[in-house]
Protein backbone atom coordinates (compact mmCIF):
# COMPACT_ATOMS: atom_id res chain seq x y z
CA UNK A 1 0.00 0.00 0.00
CA UNK A 2 1.04 3.62 -0.39
CA UNK A 3 2.87 4.90 2.64
CA UNK A 4 0.74 7.36 4.60
CA UNK A 5 2.23 10.58 5.88
CA UNK A 6 1.58 11.76 9.41
CA UNK A 7 1.94 15.16 10.99
CA UNK A 8 2.87 14.71 14.63
CA UNK A 9 3.47 17.00 17.59
CA UNK A 10 6.94 15.85 18.58
CA UNK A 11 6.83 17.56 21.96
CA UNK A 12 4.80 14.59 23.14
CA UNK A 13 7.55 12.29 21.91
CA UNK A 14 10.48 14.27 23.24
CA UNK A 15 11.68 11.49 25.50
CA UNK A 16 12.29 9.32 22.44
CA UNK A 17 14.31 11.97 20.67
CA UNK A 18 16.97 11.76 23.40
CA UNK A 19 17.92 8.32 22.13
CA UNK A 20 19.92 9.67 19.17
CA UNK A 21 23.14 8.98 21.04
CA UNK A 22 22.51 5.27 20.55
CA UNK A 23 22.92 5.41 16.77
CA UNK A 24 25.86 3.65 15.15
CA UNK A 25 26.96 1.44 18.03
CA UNK A 26 29.81 -1.01 17.60
CA UNK A 27 28.57 -4.58 17.18
CA UNK A 28 30.22 -6.54 19.96
CA UNK A 29 29.18 -8.95 22.70
CA UNK A 30 27.29 -7.27 25.52
CA UNK A 31 27.13 -9.77 28.36
CA UNK A 32 26.90 -8.11 31.76
CA UNK A 33 29.90 -8.85 33.96
CA UNK A 34 31.83 -7.30 36.83
CA UNK A 35 34.70 -6.52 34.50
CA UNK A 36 32.73 -4.02 32.45
CA UNK A 37 31.05 -2.41 35.45
CA UNK A 38 34.26 -0.91 36.79
CA UNK A 39 34.53 1.79 34.11
CA UNK A 40 30.87 2.15 33.20
CA UNK A 41 29.36 4.12 36.08
CA UNK A 42 29.85 7.73 35.12
CA UNK A 43 27.81 9.01 38.09
CA UNK A 44 29.39 7.15 40.99
CA UNK A 45 27.93 4.60 43.38
CA UNK A 46 24.54 5.19 45.04
CA UNK A 47 24.85 6.73 48.51
CA UNK A 48 22.61 5.33 51.29
CA UNK A 49 19.48 7.44 51.80
CA UNK A 50 18.94 8.32 55.50
CA UNK A 51 15.18 8.13 54.86
CA UNK A 52 15.50 4.57 53.56
CA UNK A 53 13.70 5.24 50.28
CA UNK A 54 16.03 5.83 47.32
CA UNK A 55 19.85 5.74 47.24
CA UNK A 56 21.28 8.11 44.60
CA UNK A 57 24.79 9.13 43.49
CA UNK A 58 26.34 12.22 45.04
CA UNK A 59 24.99 15.40 43.46
CA UNK A 60 21.51 13.97 42.93
CA UNK A 61 18.43 14.58 45.07
CA UNK A 62 14.82 13.45 45.03
CA UNK A 63 11.40 14.76 45.96
CA UNK A 64 8.23 12.71 46.54
CA UNK A 65 5.55 14.52 44.54
CA UNK A 66 2.65 12.11 45.08
CA UNK A 67 1.87 9.06 47.21
CA UNK A 68 -0.85 6.52 47.90
CA UNK A 69 -3.73 7.77 50.03
CA UNK A 70 -3.24 11.49 49.46
CA UNK A 71 -6.37 13.42 48.52
CA UNK A 72 -6.28 14.55 44.90
CA UNK A 73 -7.79 17.68 43.35
CA UNK A 74 -10.96 15.76 42.46
CA UNK A 75 -11.47 14.59 46.05
CA UNK A 76 -10.45 10.99 45.35
CA UNK A 77 -7.38 9.31 46.81
CA UNK A 78 -4.12 8.65 44.99
CA UNK A 79 -4.37 4.97 43.96
CA UNK A 80 -1.78 2.36 44.88
CA UNK A 81 0.44 0.15 42.68
CA UNK A 82 1.93 2.91 40.54
CA UNK A 83 3.49 1.36 37.44
CA UNK A 84 4.21 2.66 33.93
CA UNK A 85 4.30 6.42 33.42
CA UNK A 86 4.98 9.04 30.77
CA UNK A 87 5.93 12.72 30.94
CA UNK A 88 5.27 15.51 28.50
CA UNK A 89 5.14 19.32 28.52
CA UNK A 90 1.83 21.12 28.14
CA UNK A 91 1.46 24.19 25.89
CA UNK A 92 1.68 26.45 28.95
CA UNK A 93 5.03 24.90 29.94
CA UNK A 94 3.78 22.84 32.87
CA UNK A 95 4.77 19.19 33.12
CA UNK A 96 2.20 16.41 32.87
CA UNK A 97 2.66 12.90 34.23
CA UNK A 98 0.30 10.16 33.06
CA UNK A 99 0.56 7.37 35.65
CA UNK A 100 -0.83 3.83 35.42
CA UNK A 101 -2.10 1.79 38.37
CA UNK A 102 -1.74 -1.99 38.27
CA UNK A 103 -4.79 -2.89 40.38
CA UNK A 104 -7.13 -5.86 40.06
CA UNK A 105 -10.83 -6.32 40.63
CA UNK A 106 -10.29 -7.38 44.27
CA UNK A 107 -8.27 -4.28 45.19
CA UNK A 108 -11.03 -1.67 45.41
CA UNK A 109 -9.67 -0.28 48.67
CA UNK A 110 -6.40 0.54 46.90
CA UNK A 111 -8.10 2.42 44.07
CA UNK A 112 -9.15 6.04 43.77
CA UNK A 113 -12.78 5.38 44.70
CA UNK A 114 -12.67 3.02 47.69
CA UNK A 115 -16.16 3.90 48.98
CA UNK A 116 -18.11 3.77 45.71
CA UNK A 117 -18.29 5.58 42.43
CA UNK A 118 -19.99 8.70 43.85
CA UNK A 119 -20.64 10.32 40.51
CA UNK A 120 -19.30 10.19 36.93
CA UNK A 121 -21.34 7.00 36.48
CA UNK A 122 -21.20 7.17 32.69
CA UNK A 123 -17.43 6.72 32.80
CA UNK A 124 -17.86 3.42 34.61
CA UNK A 125 -20.83 2.05 32.67
CA UNK A 126 -19.10 -0.80 30.85
CA UNK A 127 -16.21 -1.50 33.19
CA UNK A 128 -17.53 -2.17 36.70
CA UNK A 129 -16.78 -4.73 39.34
CA UNK A 130 -19.48 -7.26 40.15
CA UNK A 131 -20.50 -5.07 43.09
CA UNK A 132 -21.25 -2.17 40.76
CA UNK A 133 -18.28 -0.11 41.89
CA UNK A 134 -15.65 1.12 39.47
CA UNK A 135 -12.84 -1.31 38.81
CA UNK A 136 -9.79 0.23 40.50
CA UNK A 137 -7.13 0.11 37.77
CA UNK A 138 -6.59 2.97 35.36
CA UNK A 139 -4.68 6.23 35.13
CA UNK A 140 -4.12 9.27 37.31
CA UNK A 141 -2.80 12.58 35.99
CA UNK A 142 -0.34 14.89 37.77
CA UNK A 143 0.29 18.48 36.60
CA UNK A 144 3.47 20.04 38.01
CA UNK A 145 5.24 23.37 37.97
CA UNK A 146 8.42 22.71 35.94
CA UNK A 147 10.68 24.73 38.23
CA UNK A 148 9.47 23.92 41.74
CA UNK A 149 7.87 20.54 40.91
CA UNK A 150 4.88 21.60 43.02
CA UNK A 151 1.75 19.62 42.20
CA UNK A 152 -0.84 22.02 40.80
CA UNK A 153 -3.46 19.45 39.82
CA UNK A 154 -3.88 15.72 40.45
CA UNK A 155 -6.92 13.73 39.40
CA UNK A 156 -8.26 10.41 38.18
CA UNK A 157 -8.38 10.31 34.38
CA UNK A 158 -9.25 6.66 33.60
CA UNK A 159 -10.93 4.02 35.73
CA UNK A 160 -12.90 0.83 35.22
CA UNK A 161 -9.92 -1.07 33.85
CA UNK A 162 -7.64 -3.57 35.61
CA UNK A 163 -3.91 -4.16 35.91
CA UNK A 164 -2.92 -1.12 33.88
CA UNK A 165 0.75 -1.92 33.64
CA UNK A 166 2.53 0.39 31.23
CA UNK A 167 1.72 2.29 28.06
CA UNK A 168 3.15 5.20 26.14
CA UNK A 169 2.64 8.84 25.20
CA UNK A 170 1.82 9.29 21.52
CA UNK A 171 3.22 12.02 19.27
CA UNK A 172 -0.31 13.41 18.83
CA UNK A 173 -0.82 14.09 22.53
CA UNK A 174 -2.56 11.07 24.03
CA UNK A 175 -1.68 8.37 26.55
CA UNK A 176 -2.01 4.68 25.72
CA UNK A 177 -2.78 2.69 28.86
CA UNK A 178 -2.41 -1.08 28.54
CA UNK A 179 -4.11 -3.83 30.56
CA UNK A 180 -1.89 -6.72 31.65
CA UNK A 181 -4.79 -9.05 32.30
CA UNK A 182 -7.05 -11.14 30.06
CA UNK A 183 -9.87 -11.92 32.48
CA UNK A 184 -13.21 -12.72 30.85
CA UNK A 185 -16.37 -10.87 31.76
CA UNK A 186 -18.54 -12.55 34.36
CA UNK A 187 -19.35 -12.33 38.03
CA UNK A 188 -16.34 -10.27 39.13
CA UNK A 189 -16.62 -7.75 36.31
CA UNK A 190 -18.92 -7.21 33.37
CA UNK A 191 -16.60 -7.02 30.36
CA UNK A 192 -13.58 -8.87 28.97
CA UNK A 193 -10.21 -7.27 29.66
CA UNK A 194 -6.81 -7.25 27.99
CA UNK A 195 -7.11 -4.06 25.91
CA UNK A 196 -5.39 -0.78 25.09
CA UNK A 197 -7.19 2.42 26.11
CA UNK A 198 -6.39 5.87 24.69
CA UNK A 199 -7.07 9.11 26.56
CA UNK A 200 -5.84 12.67 26.00
CA UNK A 201 -2.78 13.88 27.84
CA UNK A 202 -4.04 16.06 30.72
CA UNK A 203 -7.72 15.49 29.88
CA UNK A 204 -8.82 17.61 32.84
CA UNK A 205 -11.50 15.09 33.78
CA UNK A 206 -12.30 11.42 34.13
CA UNK A 207 -12.59 9.79 30.69
CA UNK A 208 -14.86 6.96 29.63
CA UNK A 209 -13.04 3.64 29.24
CA UNK A 210 -13.27 2.70 25.56
CA UNK A 211 -11.01 -0.18 24.45
CA UNK A 212 -9.32 -0.18 21.05
CA UNK A 213 -10.09 -3.79 20.25
CA UNK A 214 -8.30 -3.80 16.88
CA UNK A 215 -5.02 -3.49 18.81
CA UNK A 216 -5.56 -7.00 20.17
CA UNK A 217 -6.52 -8.69 23.39
CA UNK A 218 -3.48 -10.07 25.21
CA UNK A 219 -1.34 -9.44 28.31
CA UNK A 220 -0.39 -5.95 27.20
CA UNK A 221 2.64 -4.36 28.79
CA UNK A 222 3.84 -1.20 27.03
CA UNK A 223 3.47 0.69 23.76
CA UNK A 224 5.43 3.18 21.70
CA UNK A 225 4.74 4.97 18.40
CA UNK A 226 7.17 5.40 15.51
CA UNK A 227 6.65 9.09 14.65
CA UNK A 228 7.70 8.52 11.04
CA UNK A 229 5.27 5.76 10.10
CA UNK A 230 2.63 6.05 12.82
CA UNK A 231 3.05 2.34 13.65
CA UNK A 232 2.46 1.35 17.28
CA UNK A 233 4.75 -1.30 18.79
CA UNK A 234 3.57 -3.29 21.80
CA UNK A 235 5.10 -5.77 24.21
CA UNK A 236 3.44 -8.72 25.95
CA UNK A 237 4.27 -9.97 29.44
CA UNK A 238 4.17 -13.72 28.94
CA UNK A 239 6.93 -16.34 29.06
CA UNK A 240 6.14 -17.09 25.39
CA UNK A 241 5.29 -13.57 24.27
CA UNK A 242 5.33 -11.95 20.85
CA UNK A 243 6.41 -8.48 19.74
CA UNK A 244 3.47 -6.72 18.07
CA UNK A 245 2.99 -3.94 15.55
CA UNK A 246 -0.29 -2.13 14.92
CA UNK A 247 -0.61 -0.33 11.59
CA UNK A 248 -3.50 2.11 11.94
CA UNK A 249 -5.83 2.56 8.99
CA UNK A 250 -5.49 6.31 9.60
CA UNK A 251 -2.17 7.24 11.26
CA UNK A 252 -2.80 9.04 14.51
CA UNK A 253 -6.41 7.82 14.75
CA UNK A 254 -6.13 4.41 16.37
CA UNK A 255 -9.84 4.04 17.11
CA UNK A 256 -10.51 3.80 13.36
CA UNK A 257 -8.89 0.37 13.29
CA UNK A 258 -5.95 -1.16 11.49
CA UNK A 259 -3.82 -4.29 11.12
CA UNK A 260 -2.21 -6.16 14.00
CA UNK A 261 1.00 -8.03 13.22
CA UNK A 262 3.74 -9.98 15.01
CA UNK A 263 7.47 -9.80 14.33
CA UNK A 264 9.30 -12.79 12.87
CA UNK A 265 13.03 -13.10 12.28
CA UNK A 266 13.77 -14.00 8.68
CA UNK A 267 16.05 -16.83 9.81
CA UNK A 268 13.70 -19.53 11.23
CA UNK A 269 16.57 -20.94 13.31
CA UNK A 270 16.26 -17.81 15.48
CA UNK A 271 12.54 -18.20 16.17
CA UNK A 272 13.10 -18.51 19.93
CA UNK A 273 15.10 -15.56 21.30
CA UNK A 274 14.79 -16.60 24.95
CA UNK A 275 18.13 -18.48 24.93
CA UNK A 276 17.02 -20.60 27.88
CA UNK A 277 18.48 -23.93 26.77
CA UNK A 278 20.26 -22.98 23.54
CA UNK A 279 21.83 -19.64 22.64
CA UNK A 280 20.05 -19.22 19.35
CA UNK A 281 20.49 -15.45 19.36
CA UNK A 282 23.90 -13.95 20.06
CA UNK A 283 24.42 -10.42 21.30
CA UNK A 284 25.49 -7.69 18.93
CA UNK A 285 24.47 -8.97 15.49
CA UNK A 286 21.62 -7.57 13.41
CA UNK A 287 18.94 -9.84 11.94
CA UNK A 288 16.41 -9.14 9.19
CA UNK A 289 12.76 -9.29 10.16
CA UNK A 290 9.35 -9.71 8.61
CA UNK A 291 5.85 -9.13 9.98
CA UNK A 292 3.02 -11.66 10.13
CA UNK A 293 -0.62 -10.59 9.93
CA UNK A 294 -2.75 -11.81 12.83
CA UNK A 295 -6.44 -12.60 12.70
CA UNK A 296 -9.17 -12.96 15.33
CA UNK A 297 -7.27 -10.34 17.33
CA UNK A 298 -9.95 -10.06 20.04
CA UNK A 299 -8.79 -13.57 20.98
CA UNK A 300 -11.56 -14.86 23.25
CA UNK A 301 -9.48 -17.99 23.93
CA UNK A 302 -6.38 -15.95 24.87
CA UNK A 303 -4.40 -17.78 22.20
CA UNK A 304 -3.20 -14.90 20.04
CA UNK A 305 0.47 -15.45 20.84
CA UNK A 306 0.21 -19.22 20.30
CA UNK A 307 -1.45 -18.81 16.90
CA UNK A 308 1.15 -16.21 15.95
CA UNK A 309 4.03 -18.50 16.94
CA UNK A 310 2.56 -21.36 14.89
CA UNK A 311 2.47 -18.98 11.91
CA UNK A 312 6.19 -18.27 12.35
CA UNK A 313 6.33 -15.31 14.75
CA UNK A 314 9.40 -15.02 16.98
CA UNK A 315 9.02 -15.83 20.68
CA UNK A 316 10.36 -13.58 23.46
CA UNK A 317 10.69 -14.04 27.23
CA UNK A 318 8.28 -11.63 28.93
CA UNK A 319 8.42 -8.50 26.82
CA UNK A 320 7.95 -5.51 29.13
CA UNK A 321 9.21 -1.92 28.95
CA UNK A 322 9.61 -0.27 25.55
CA UNK A 323 11.18 3.04 24.54
CA UNK A 324 11.30 4.75 21.17
CA UNK A 325 14.32 6.64 19.96
CA UNK A 326 15.41 8.28 16.71
CA UNK A 327 14.97 5.41 14.26
CA UNK A 328 15.22 2.64 16.87
CA UNK A 329 13.19 0.99 19.61
CA UNK A 330 14.39 -0.76 22.78
CA UNK A 331 12.39 -3.27 24.79
CA UNK A 332 13.16 -5.49 27.75
CA UNK A 333 12.60 -9.24 27.97
CA UNK A 334 12.43 -9.73 31.72
CA UNK A 335 13.21 -13.44 31.96
CA UNK A 336 15.36 -13.88 28.85
CA UNK A 337 18.82 -15.41 28.68
CA UNK A 338 20.46 -18.55 30.13
CA UNK A 339 20.15 -17.16 33.66
CA UNK A 340 16.52 -16.14 32.95
CA UNK A 341 17.37 -12.75 34.43
CA UNK A 342 16.85 -10.45 31.49
CA UNK A 343 17.62 -9.20 28.00
CA UNK A 344 17.28 -5.90 26.17
CA UNK A 345 16.30 -6.04 22.51
CA UNK A 346 16.79 -3.32 19.94
CA UNK A 347 14.65 -2.94 16.80
CA UNK A 348 15.42 -0.66 13.86
CA UNK A 349 12.35 -0.06 11.70
CA UNK A 350 12.66 -0.19 7.93
CA UNK A 351 12.84 3.12 6.03
CA UNK A 352 9.63 1.85 4.44
CA UNK A 353 8.11 0.52 7.68
CA UNK A 354 4.59 -0.75 7.29
CA UNK A 355 4.54 -0.66 3.48
CA UNK A 356 5.09 -3.25 0.76
CA UNK A 357 8.53 -1.74 0.12
CA UNK A 358 9.83 -2.91 3.50
CA UNK A 359 10.33 -6.41 2.06
CA UNK A 360 13.33 -5.05 0.15
CA UNK A 361 14.60 -3.05 3.16
CA UNK A 362 13.44 -5.01 6.19
CA UNK A 363 13.59 -3.81 9.76
CA UNK A 364 16.29 -5.41 11.89
CA UNK A 365 16.45 -6.82 15.41
CA UNK A 366 19.45 -7.03 17.74
CA UNK A 367 19.98 -8.66 21.12
CA UNK A 368 21.55 -5.60 22.74
CA UNK A 369 22.19 -6.85 26.29
CA UNK A 370 21.85 -10.26 27.93
CA UNK A 371 22.73 -10.66 31.58
CA UNK A 372 24.76 -13.58 32.86
CA UNK A 373 25.11 -12.21 36.39
CA UNK A 374 22.00 -11.45 38.47
CA UNK A 375 24.06 -9.23 40.78
CA UNK A 376 24.50 -6.69 38.01
CA UNK A 377 21.24 -6.77 36.01
CA UNK A 378 18.13 -8.65 36.96
CA UNK A 379 14.51 -8.62 35.72
CA UNK A 380 14.58 -5.38 33.72
CA UNK A 381 11.14 -3.81 33.31
CA UNK A 382 10.31 -0.21 32.32
CA UNK A 383 13.07 1.74 30.62
CA UNK A 384 13.85 5.18 29.24
CA UNK A 385 16.80 7.16 27.89
CA UNK A 386 18.70 9.69 29.98
CA UNK A 387 19.92 13.01 28.53
CA UNK A 388 23.47 11.62 28.31
CA UNK A 389 22.30 8.80 26.02
CA UNK A 390 22.36 5.96 28.56
CA UNK A 391 19.36 3.71 29.01
CA UNK A 392 17.77 3.76 32.48
CA UNK A 393 16.20 0.37 33.28
CA UNK A 394 13.93 -0.44 36.24
CA UNK A 395 14.38 -3.76 38.02
CA UNK A 396 11.45 -5.88 39.18
CA UNK A 397 12.89 -8.44 41.57
CA UNK A 398 10.29 -10.01 43.87
CA UNK A 399 10.37 -11.18 47.50
CA UNK A 400 10.21 -9.63 50.98
CA UNK A 401 13.53 -7.77 50.41
CA UNK A 402 13.81 -7.51 46.64
CA UNK A 403 16.83 -5.12 46.52
CA UNK A 404 15.86 -3.47 43.23
CA UNK A 405 18.00 -1.01 41.30
CA UNK A 406 17.60 1.51 38.55
CA UNK A 407 20.35 0.36 36.19
CA UNK A 408 22.17 2.48 33.65
CA UNK A 409 23.21 0.95 30.32
CA UNK A 410 25.76 2.79 28.19
CA UNK A 411 25.60 2.95 24.37
CA UNK A 412 28.31 0.26 24.43
CA UNK A 413 26.03 -2.05 26.42
CA UNK A 414 27.85 -1.70 29.75
CA UNK A 415 25.58 -1.92 32.82
CA UNK A 416 25.99 -0.06 36.12
CA UNK A 417 23.88 0.67 39.22
CA UNK A 418 22.55 4.23 39.07
CA UNK A 419 20.11 4.15 42.00
CA UNK A 420 19.07 1.59 44.61
CA UNK A 421 15.55 1.29 45.96
CA UNK A 422 16.17 0.92 49.68
CA UNK A 423 12.42 0.68 50.28
CA UNK A 424 11.17 -2.91 49.87
CA UNK A 425 9.36 -2.54 46.55
CA UNK A 426 10.04 -2.42 42.83
CA UNK A 427 10.91 0.67 40.82
CA UNK A 428 8.83 1.45 37.73
CA UNK A 429 7.63 4.18 35.39
CA UNK A 430 10.98 5.83 34.70
CA UNK A 431 10.69 8.77 32.31
CA UNK A 432 12.26 12.18 31.74
CA UNK A 433 10.87 15.66 31.36
CA UNK A 434 11.27 16.86 27.76
CA UNK A 435 14.05 19.28 28.78
CA UNK A 436 15.99 16.43 30.41
CA UNK A 437 16.34 18.22 33.75
CA UNK A 438 14.10 15.93 35.78
CA UNK A 439 13.73 12.16 35.92
CA UNK A 440 10.49 10.73 37.28
CA UNK A 441 9.93 7.24 38.60
CA UNK A 442 7.46 5.29 40.70
CA UNK A 443 7.90 3.12 43.74
CA UNK A 444 5.22 0.51 43.32
CA UNK A 445 3.78 -0.30 46.76
CA UNK A 446 2.97 1.83 48.63
CA UNK A 447 2.78 4.03 45.55
CA UNK A 448 5.15 7.00 45.53
CA UNK A 449 5.96 9.12 42.52
CA UNK A 450 9.42 10.63 42.79
CA UNK A 451 11.21 13.42 40.93
CA UNK A 452 15.03 13.19 40.69
CA UNK A 453 17.33 16.03 39.76
CA UNK A 454 21.07 16.16 39.32
CA UNK A 455 23.87 16.26 36.70
CA UNK A 456 22.30 13.91 34.15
Amino acid sequence: MERASIALDRRGFARGLMATAFAGLALHSRHVSAAILADANRFGAPVPDPAGILDLPRGFSYKIVSQFGQTMSDGRQVPNSADGMGCTALPDGRLCLMRNHELGADELKHGACPVGISGDAAAFDCYRAGSGEALPGGVSTIILDPASLAVEEQYLSLVGTIYNCAGGITPWGTWLSCEEDVSRGGRRHKEDHGWVFEIPVAPGKLMTAEPIKAMGRFNHEAAVVDPRSGAVYMTEDRQDSLFYRFLPAVPGQLAKGGRLQALALANPALADTRNWTRRALATGGWHDTRWIDLDDVESPKDDLRKRGARAGATVFARGEGIHGGDGEIYFTCTSGGPARRGQIMRYRPSPAEGTAAEAAQPGQLQLFVETTDPAHFSFGDNLSVAPNGDLMVCEDRRGSRPDNYLRGVTPEGKVYPFARVSAATKVSGVCFAPDGKTMFLNLYNPARTIAVRGPF
